[in-house]
């Protein structure tokens, strides 16, 4: 048995996880992909406090090396289940195995949010993608499409950008609410068109993959025709809490309701992270709920 379980590797998790072994607590972290979350996929890192530029996944790989570093304890496994037992957390993974510690840290992070519309899943990996950076070299001089209007919807036209021949951004309303100097970025490029206010409404199949996209226009309804090779879908994330509703109070949208502090009603139960309910959602705060965190865990284990 652990002191701390942490559930999630981003970095939130991570650096939870520097905190409380430079504490000189017990630690596992367990991850179910790859550590560094959605820093990990990031292209550029440049509002990271003393890094001025990086790409995510170095940054990401940095941190990782800095827990394990400290002998952080880790291990790869998708958490179902947690249930308190006395003055034990058994926490459970998909792949069989149970965990126990003394308190548990939530740093689940969120995954993208999807359109809902028919065929999206199955257009998957066949031109609709949630990752410019994972895919976007895939479409080097193709046409492709991005939907959302914040930081990361414009970062991934930025990227993209530099890879295809054309880049159209669509956003429901007529004004972003992301970066105003990547928008200006934006806007300086011929090949990339911004499509507002409009929605995808419909995706268009051909053999298998995707051709094109139908679009709405918000204010006349009215629809239209764009071919295209991919749409990247960038609208937001859901919180990965799922599994721990009965555990966590959440809200309407499934975020926990916790301070800074991160400490929820079950007793040695904390949450950091994007899948904490806070206004802003960036490295810089997830680190900031990551050290809080873990100074709640200690300061819970030595009965405070």
């Amino acid at each position: 048995m652990v002191d701390i379980l942490i559930v999630g590797g981003g970095p939130a998790g991570l650096t939870a996880a520097i905190y409380a072994r430079r504490a000189g607590r017990s630690v596992l972290l367990l991850e179910k992909e790859g550590f560094g979350g959605q820093m990990a996929f990031a292209p550029r890192v440049e509002n990271y406090p003393g890094v001025e530029s990086a790409a995510g996944a170095a940054l990401a790989e940095r941190m990782t090396d800095q827990a394990l570093a400290l002998d952080t304890e880790t291990d790869i496994g998708t958490v179902c289940a947690l249930r308190r037992e006395g003055d034990v957390w058994f926490t459970q993974t998909e792949e069989g195995e149970t965990w126990e510690s003394r308190c548990v840290i939530l740093a689940c992070g969120a995954r993208p949010r999807r359109l809902g519309l028919p065929g999206e899943d199955e257009l998957l990996g066949q031109g609709v993608s949630y990752c410019a950076v994972c895919d976007g070299s895939f479409y080097r001089d193709g046409v492709a499409a991005v939907v959302g209007g914040g930081d990361s919807a414009l970062q991934e036209a930025l990227l993209l950008s530099d890879l295809c021949r054309e880049v159209f951004l669509i956003h429901r309303r007529e004004t972003f609410r992301g970066d105003a100097e990547k928008q200006r970025l934006l806007r300086a490029r011929d090949n990339v068109r911004f499509l507002t206010p409009m929605t995808v409404s419909a995706l268009r199949a051909r053999d298998g993959a995707l051709a094109g996209l139908q679009l709405r226009n918000a204010l006349t309804g009215e629809t239209s025709e764009l071919s295209v090779d991919a749409l990247f879908v960038s609208i937001g994330h859901v919180p990965e809490l799922g599994a721990f509703a009965d555990v966590l109070p959440l809200t309407a949208k499934g975020y926990a309701r916790t301070g800074e502090d991160g400490v929820t009603p079950a007793p040695g139960l904390f949450v950091a992270g994007d899948c904490r309910e806070k206004a802003v959602r960036q490295i810089a705060t997830a680190v900031a709920d990551g050290a809080n965190a873990a100074m709640s865990a200690c300061r819970w284990l030595d009965g405070e």
